[in-house]
């Protein structure tokens, strides 16, 4: 179940995108958390999470140096990846800010990481050659199905044009980088540290202007609570979530990339539910149930696939 390119295995990295996906979840969390803490607005917060995010990067990669089979990418290939994945990192992330802000969480949730997988499945179906498969099909639309329960199943959500502009302005740029780490991995040479780096690095600059427009330090009357939240933002669902997404989604179909990752508003009704107090509503239940149950079927799907064509390198996934 290797990838001939990178080397990592297929299920290995679809354990890094679930993993991913969970750490992703809780990022909401905290974020309120945050707001509550002190005046921080969601670009500064951005910006913190991957300035802070970068440095946790960097170090861990400086660590990990002594390692002589890792792979080592020409500095012109590498730089075009870092601005490439950079700007569709900073694109999704604050426009699905902005959304947010513009017609709330649920719709924005709902049309960013819905209108994410049909993206990526077209886009890899245009440009990488992969086949979804009847069985993929399914489970997209079993996800996309829960994702609405999950997120719009109290009936209370407005609709803001603009919002849904924004948060398919998000989406867009989640699917190019994702289309874009798919189709490095396939190219050979692939340093997923090194593109996470990178993209962080450009990701960090991009969103430092406007950042400052906003105001970078936060007023706040708890700031060891506030230090500890952006601690933990930059590190678990920041540093860690990233580096493995990065190098999972190098090795695993787009289509399934984009499906895993729907466990991340899993990961924040559940928090939602156990930390915050929120009510168990059935339609939260039925939604991630549907959910979760896609997510395993599209990933037992893949690694049977993996096994399928490392025993015949011509068989094709359908």
């Amino acid at each position: 179940m290797s990838n001939a390119v990178s080397g990592l295995p297929v299920g290995r990295g679809l354990l890094y995108l679930i993993v991913a996906g969970a750490a992703w979840g809780t990022a909401g969390a905290a974020a309120s958390l945050v707001y509550r803490a002190g005046d921080m607005g969601p670009v500064a917060l951005s910006f913190w999470r991957c300035a802070t995010g970068l440095v946790l990067l960097l170090a861990a990669r400086l660590l990990l140096r002594r390692d002589r089979t890792a792979v080592r990418e020409p500095f012109a290939r590498s730089a075009r990846k870092a601005g490439a994945t950079g700007v569709g990192l900073a694109v999704f992330q604050t426009a699905y800010f902005a959304a947010v802000e513009a017609t709330g969480l649920a719709v924005a949730t709902v049309v960013t990481l819905g209108a994410g997988p049909v993206l990526i499945a077209l886009g890899a179906r245009v440009t990488l050659k992969e086949r979804l498969g009847r069985g993929g099909l399914a489970a997209v639309v079993g996800a996309l199905a829960g994702l609405v329960v999950l997120v719009l199943g109290d009936g209370e959500a407005i609709v803001e044009p603009w919002g849904v502009l924004l948060a398919l302005l998000s989406a867009a740029g989640y699917s190019a980088m994702t289309l874009l780490t798919r189709w490095w991995g396939r190219d050979g040479g692939t340093d997923s540290s090194g593109t996470t780096v990178g993209a962080f690095a450009v990701t960090t600059l991009v969103l430092l202007p406007f950042a400052g427009a906003e105001g970078l330090l936060p007023h706040t009357d708890e700031p060891g609570l506030l230090l500890c939240l952006l601690v933990y933002i930059a590190t678990v669902p920041t540093a860690l979530a990233y580096g493995l997404y990065f190098a999972g989604a190098a090795v695993v179909r787009s289509a399934t990339v984009s499906v895993i990752m729907l466990l991340e508003p899993v990961g924040a009704a559940v928090l939602a539910v156990v930390l915050i107090g929120e009510r168990l509503t059935a339609a939260t239940l039925a939604g991630t149930l549907l959910m979760l149950g896609s997510v395993a079927g599209l990933a037992a799907g893949e690694a049977r696939g993996a096994r399928n064509r490392s025993d015949d390198p011509d068989a094709v996934l359908v």
